[in-house]
């Protein structure tokens, strides 16, 4: 077994000024930048202090050795800046209740931690480590919870060791966390050991903290592992954007330019990463081995689907089309009767189109047929919220394709696969944009290839925030029937939105209208910031009844800026959560309007998911979310899967339907007013939309049809598949 440093060193700290005393309280912690204010009892039974510092992760009741600088701060006076922190054993009974007590060892709070003291006194700390049978003599502790509480002390133990050996290096406790989680007790003999590993293991985080930690270690700059590591990371961001591969050149010269080494270096370590299968070149193309895979498996997938025979479908499609008419009450488009014939005919089939075109009724039409005919069919989306509305419109159930597949958080896989597939005859996957390339290959992977499939989309909304272009790529392959709906019905016609979103699809500038298709001028961020409040939180709801929390949803086109997500967020949360229990060193509070920002499949909750915040415990550390249609408890450490959602990213909303949209649209979001983006947030909205902004960006965002393409081959897979003789 490996040996772990102890959780109170005993040997001296680092050269500096120091302090020894217990830490008394926590006057001020930011959640966002970790800066920390407290207070410190000295042991030389001197005048209390007051410390600051980043990066701390301090609670009340430790006992600890402080290593720093004194300072005058020319408002609050004489303080102490920490640079390093070192806990000490506390000595007395009381200081090991309060440290027992304090919320960091999970499953103690003050009262348990006052009954292990009075049963074992000075020797309370000793006993949970080294005798934690001892701990049932206290009453109702029994074996499970004593071997509990002797787990969580020994990983406080080890996430301490850790945690400073990081905060050594300059990594703050939410990143500090990720990489505890991530490699758990090895922590320590990996990031000494092998330190790169964090560039590979831990996507987009790890490079530079790779970096600090390899040159203390007297790593060379052109080792084998930087480089790879480098290479990988640069993927990684690639991926990040929706990129499925970089040319070798860009990969290169991105690299290069990371690590700062010539660009030979790194060309000539390529193809020994290759080999190794770190990486895969195809045609100059240099993908991550993950998603290569995802590429190559879905293009063979659907061309099987694509080429072998369903069962015998005994339909009329002619009569079964007018039957189909006749129960909708409704006189079908040309579109419409095409996409309802090719689904009956067809194995595989995408239908495109925007709002208002007739998408759901030729959806329910084909559901129908199908089931007067006794076919079996499955519905999904990729997101939780648009599968409840695909649900709601179709009357048969509907499952996210996360939980149609069955991942199982044990063994991190997918139930449904290849060897146990799921026993249907079809399956209608609606917005289809929303799907990335590695989940189209999961769950092409768990088809039989007897299925029918057919794809229910928008291709002109964003593409999906994964890697890859799915509906894009399954149109622009042309081997793959697709049928376009453009007639826009009447009744859809007179709503402001649906006009108004395809005015924007045709590049034309919107019509405003006093009844759901607003635009307030602003003059600056500031006024827009102002005018969002007003309309959130005022006027939609005195207006229109509106739920500011539950109908009333903010996009905006970017995070950063006076009017971009997170400054909207914090105005947002003062103005409608003002009061709400706050969350220990996090910026959330009870009753936060909150999203998951990542999958996390043992919590059974995926990116894009909406919910609220119902409760916290601080001794337990524990956070209670309520989303649609279940409660999900986080720990804190599991806080960083979400983020404030009073507003969210217009790419963040896609596959949701809100009651109203307030959207800022300024000159500062220049580098996302696109067509794509300003379309995507208006249909999004179901009853009014209010643009707040000025003309000029609105106009640039209508004008601005050029949209950086994501490296894919999907589309050229799916050619070269489906040639005769492949």
């Amino acid at each position: 077994m490996t040996e772990q440093p102890p959780l109170f060193p005993t040997d001296a700290p680092s050269e500096g000024n120091t302090l020894a005393g217990t830490v008394e309280r926590i006057v001020y912690e930011s959640a966002d930048t970790r800066f920390l204010v407290g207070r410190l009892q000295r042991e030389d039974n001197r005048e209390k202090v007051t410390f600051v510092g980043s990066a701390l992760n301090l609670a009340p009741g430790q006992r600890v050795r402080l290593v720093g600088a004194w300072s005058i701060h020319p408002k609050f006076g004489r303080q102490f800046e920490v640079k390093e922190v070192h806990l000490l054993e506390p000595e007395t009974q009381e200081g090991i209740e309060q440290y027992l007590g304090s919320g960091l060892i999970h499953g103690i709070g003050p009262e348990l931690a006052r009954r292990l003291v009075a049963a074992f006194g000075r020797e309370t700390l000793r006993v949970i480590e080294e005798e934690p049978e001892r701990l049932t003599e206290v009453p109702g502790i029994g074996e499970k919870r004593a071997a509990q509480i002797r787990e969580a002390f020994v990983k406080q133990r080890e996430a301490h060791a850790a945690m400073v050996f990081l905060s050594e290096h300059g990594i703050g406790p939410t990143l500090a966390a990720r990489i505890y989680k991530h490699f758990g007790a090895a922590t320590l003999t990996v990031l000494r050991q092998h330190p790169y590993r964090l560039a590979e293991d831990i996507p987009g985080i790890g490079l530079r903290t790779a970096d600090a930690i390899a040159q203390k270690l007297g790593l060379a700059p052109d080792v084998p592992e930087r480089i790879v590591a480098g290479l990988i990371h640069t993927l990684h961001e690639a991926a990040n954007e929706g990129h499925l591969f970089l040319e070798e050149d860009t990969l290169v010269t991105e690299t290069a330019g990371l690590l700062d080494l010539p660009e030979e270096i790194v060309r000539n370590a390529l193809p020994a990463f290759v080999t190794q299968g770190k990486i895969v070149s195809e045609q100059g193309r240099v993908y991550l081995p993950s998603l290569f895979a995802a590429e190559t498996e879905a293009a063979y997938r659907l061309a099987r689907l694509r080429t072998t025979e369903p069962p015998a479908l005994a339909v009329d499609v002619e009569r079964a089309i007018a039957w189909a008419e006749k129960r909708a009450g409704l006189a079908f488009s040309q579109g419409q009767r095409l996409a309802l014939r090719r689904a009956l005919t067809e194995k595989l089939l995408v239908i495109t189109g925007g709002p208002g075109t007739g998408k759901t009724t030729v959806v329910k039409s084909i559901l129908a047929i199908f089931e007067r005919k006794g076919v079996p069919f499955l519905l999904a989306s990729p997101t939780g919220r648009a599968a409840k509305h695909l649900e709601s419109v179709t009357g048969h159930p509907a499952k996210t394709l996360h939980r149609l597949l069955e991942f199982s958080p044990v063994t991190q896989q997918f139930a449904r696969n290849e060897t146990h597939p799921l026993a249907t005859d079809l399956v209608i996957v609606d917005e289809a944009s929303m799907i990335d390339q590695p989940l189209l290959a999961n769950f092409l992977a768990a088809l039989r290839p007897t299925t029918r499939l057919i794809f229910i989309g928008d291709v002109d909304q964003l593409p999906s925030v994964g890697p890859g272009n799915v509906l894009f790529d399954l149109i622009a392959g042309n081997v793959i029937p697709v049928v376009r709906l453009d007639t826009v019905f009447r009744q859809a016609g007179q709503s402001g939105i649906v006009s108004n979103a395809h005015r924007i699809n045709r590049g034309l500038f919107p019509i405003f209208n006093q009844t759901d298709f607003r635009f307030i001028a602003a003059a600056d961020a500031e006024d827009a910031l102002r005018h969002v409040l007003e309309w959130t939180t005022r006027i939609l709801p005195e207006e229109m009844g509106a739920d500011p929390l539950r109908d009333v949803q903010v996009l905006s086109p970017m995070h950063r800026g006076e009017a971009g997500v997170t400054r909207l967020n914090a105005a947002l949360q003062a103005a409608l959560n003002p009061k709400g229990e706050s969350i220990p060193k996090r910026a959330f509070r009870v009753g936060d309007k909150v999203m998951q920002l990542r999958n996390n499949y043992e919590l059974d909750v995926y990116n894009g998911d909406m919910g609220r915040i119902t409760r916290v415990d601080a001794v337990l550390g524990e956070v209670e979310v309520a989303y649609d249609d279940r409660r999900v408890l986080y720990s804190f450490d599991e806080l960083d899967n979400l983020g404030l959602a009073y507003a969210v990213t217009v790419h963040k909303s896609q596959g949701s339907e809100y009651p109203y949209v307030v959207l800022p649209l300024l000159r500062e979001h220049y580098l996302m007013l696109q067509r794509n983006v300003l379309y995507t947030a208006v249909t999004r909205a179901k009853r009014q939309v209010v643009i707040i902004g000025d003309y000029r960006a609105l106009g640039r965002a209508v004008r601005n049809n050029k949209i950086t393409r994501r490296k894919t081959a999907f589309a050229e897979r799916l050619r070269l598949a489906l040639q005769p003789g492949n």
